[in-house]
């Protein structure tokens, strides 16, 4: 196997060996008698007061296993997170900074950049107040520390993690034990609401608002209340709102009325709920650009499908779509503090149903559509820059209008009681129905099982028959077609190349792509018909050894695909680095990369392709540095790397990472891997592909015949070999010959 990262054990040494090395002493660090820090929204909404560190020097054995714990579960984030993952956690990344802080003005850090959205960079700032507090013995900020870790997972989504966190804070509750005790067992009331174990979560709310300040129980109560109205105690939510002081910040009285609305439509009084919504959409909030008036409109449509009114129900529903659409897209931490923890991904997938049901496929499309735009814009908000019309979705009969006579269109929509699939051509756009009502739980069970098979190389003819003939037969596409297949949620992660159709793998029957989103997909195609045969390649960049392998194999790739275009410019070793990189790919046409690469569940945008460390330090290429760069032309991007495809699935449709990073920043063509790959497969697919353009060969066809290529072995037949890779994007590119 290749290009897959080193095992995190010795790393997880190498770390805790530099949080207890000597302490480094700095006149910015913490002293006897305080640091402030000045967190004014996350935790209690209210200054940090001074605190004091505790008088010991040194770590005690209960402060070093607890830290070897949460060190430990700093480096189990995803099992195929690297030494970057490890080492940018506190020691490591605390040494390398020309300005050191004190642990808690780390911790203030954390908690502003939860609130941003940043949740990598949040657990970072967190992990360097642990490692100070390790340093001093500071038990006092290791609470803290523990408790801003939670916060930042929460916030991502990641629950386990959250929890460990949580309770790890309630052993070191320090000074003020309200300023640990009450965020953190709210946290592990928001953990437990978002599980839907709403007994658990109550009880730890009503911990937690004993154990608050003055100014931070509010947000707890109105957490709790949320909890009991879906828990169906309507009664005693009922008094926990009334007895709630109206909020000073706008935002946050917003949030509460949408409570209030909620509880009244859960006591069955829509007439006035509808009252109520239609008042917070007639009040704009100071500074809002219309992101609570959408949320109003979706109480609005609730409202009237409460009162039977299903026509000004769905009227008030696609008011509500278009409000989002022209929002702007901002993380909203209040949603999360006042324990609402709304997806306005469900506001989409209301109307979709709605409009699959009314017998409107078009209409269904389209919100589908614009659900994937809206999911990019709520990602990278006020943290990276798309590209102009990239999050601007198309309808169907514009994309209608774009597609060839032998082109069809699948797209996906998964709901959480069923899988909406619709088939548009030039012909038009008709929803599948399809055999079995599958839920997107049991959508992701299935998805996991089939990756499960092939990445251990089980038998996985019969499955692959199976899936297809849930998801392609009832389409009714012939042989020959070109797909253009749209997942959506779980389906972003499965190969579909690999499902079988009439006895043959898919990749043997249709030429096939991949499009995160097919309004984007469409404009490459039509912007970057053809390109020059100009190569830029990296391989085998270096890099640490404690870090991650050398690639010989990746280098002998390189020079062998870079045969069929003279005059290639190739990258290896040393050069193969970050610096290169962002100089060469904006003028290269054909760009691929042959290096290792690591996908950041807990922040797409920090997903990374190892680079070549520079000046000793690590430099590698993140997401977010691709999302910043103008790729307008730059064809083809081949990521020739493990799980360079993979990101976070959300609830709506995002899988962020690398896949919509590149798009976005202008890409006309990515090829990208969902497993860790084989090293003689991958040298034969990637030298036939590249064979395949050399020659003129449009890159779907290409693509097509460099899988069949590496299934014609029998040593190499297993889908684990040959589909890991998936087209992306403009499958009609053609290069010059």
């Amino acid at each position: 196997m290749r290009r897959t990262a080193s095992s995190s054990t010795g790393l997880a040494v190498f770390l805790l060996a530099l949080s207890f090395a000597s302490p480094m002493v700095h006149a910015s660090c913490a002293p006897l008698g305080g640091a402030v820090s000045t967190s004014t929204s996350l935790v209690s909404g209210a200054v940090l007061a001074p605190q004091t560190a505790p008088a010991a020097a040194v770590p005690s054995a209960d402060v070093q296993g607890e830290a070897r714990q949460a060190l430990a579960a700093i480096g189990r984030l995803e099992d195929a997170d690297t030494a970057l993952s490890l080492a940018a956690e506190g020691a490591a990344l605390y040494e390398r900074e020309a300005v050191k802080l004190d642990g808690y003005a780390y911790c203030s850090q954390a908690v502003e950049l939860a609130e941003k959205g940043e949740f990598r960079e949040s657990t970072r700032a967190a992990s360097k107040a642990l490692h100070v507090a390790l340093q001093t013995g500071n038990t006092d900020l290791l609470g803290k520390a523990y408790r801003d870790l939670a916060i930042a997972f929460s916030y991502a989504g990641q629950l386990e993690r959250a929890e460990q966190f949580a309770n790890l804070s309630l052993k070191y509750p320090g000074v003020d034990p309200t300023q640990v005790n009450g965020p953190s067992k709210k946290v592990l009331g928001d953990v437990r609401t978002r599980q839907k174990r709403f007994a658990e979560a109550i009880a730890l709310y009503d911990q937690a608002r004993t154990e608050s300040s003055d100014r931070f129980r509010p947000l707890v109560d109105t957490s709790l209340a949320n909890a009991l109205i879906l828990s169906g105690d309507l009664t005693r939510a009922r008094s926990t709102l009334d007895a709630l002081a109206e909020p000073g910040d706008p935002s946050q009285q917003a949030q509460l009325q949408r409570t209030r609305g909620r509880l009244l439509l859960a006591e069955n009084k829509p007439a006035e709920a509808l009252v109520l919504y239609q008042q917070l959409a007639n009040a704009p909030v100071n500074g809002d650009e219309g992101f609570y008036r959408a949320w109003a409109l979706d109480g609005i449509s609730k409202s009237e499908a409460a009162l039977g009114n299903e026509a000004q129900a769905a009227q008030a529903l696609d008011q509500a779509i278009d409000v989002f659409d022209k929002a702007r897209a901002k993380f909203r931490s209040d949603e999360f503090k006042m324990g609402l923890f709304s997806d306005l991904q469900v506001v989409f997938e209301r109307a979709i149903g709605m409009h699959s049901r009314l017998g409107q496929p078009a209409k269904a499309f389209d919100i589908s559509e614009r659900s994937r735009a809206r999911a990019l814009l709520d990602a990278v908000a006020g943290r990276a820059e798309v590209g102009n019309g990239e999050a601007v979705a198309l309808d169907a009969a514009t994309l209608q209008a774009m597609l060839k006579a032998d082109e069809v269109v699948v797209a996906y929509h998964a709901l959480p009681d069923r899988l909406v699939a619709w088939v548009l051509s030039s012909e038009g756009v008709r929803e599948a129905t399809l055999p079995v009502a599958v839920k997107r739980a049991d959508l992701a069970r299935l998805v996991d099982a089939y990756r499960d098979a092939l990445i251990n190389l089980k038998p996985a003819t019969d499955v692959g028959d199976k899936i297809g003939t849930l998801l392609l037969a009832p389409l009714d596409i012939p042989a020959g077609k070109r797909i253009i297949i749209v997942p959506h949620g779980p389906l972003h992660y499965l190969p579909f190349q690999a499902l079988r159709l009439d006895g043959q793998y898919l990749i043997e029957r249709n030429p096939i792509s991949i499009a995160p989103s097919i309004s984007i997909a469409a404009r490459l195609a039509e912007r970057t018909p053809t390109v020059a045969a100009q190569l830029v390649a990296f391989g085998n960049p270096t890099i640490n050894p404690d870090v991650a392998d050398p690639l010989p194999g990746a280098e002998r790739e390189v020079h062998a695909l870079s045969q069929q275009f003279p005059g290639a410019t190739l990258f290896f070793k040393e050069q193969a680095n970050k610096t290169n990189f962002q100089g060469s790919a904006p003028n290269a046409r054909l760009l691929h990369v042959a290096a290792h690469a690591v996908a950041d569940t807990l922040d797409p945008l920090h997903s990374k392709v190892l680079l070549a460390d520079e000046n000793g330090q690590p430099n590698y290429l993140e997401a977010k540095d691709v999302m910043g760069m103008d790729l307008k032309g730059t064809a083809l991007i081949a990521l020739s790397a493990c799980e360079s495809g993979l990101g976070r699935v959300e609830d709506g449709d995002e899988v962020l990472g690398f896949t919509r990073s590149f798009l976005s920043a202008g890409t006309s063509t990515l090829l990208a891997s969902l497993w860790p790959v084989s090293d003689a497969a991958t040298e034969t697919l990637m030298t036939t592909l590249y064979d395949d353009l050399a020659k003129g060969e449009q890159v779907q066809d290409a693509m097509r015949d460099a899988q069949r290529a590496v299934l014609a072995n029998p040593e190499t037949a297993h889908p684990f070999f040959w589909a890991p890779f998936n087209l992306i994007g403009n499958w009609r590119l053609k290069v010059q010959k």
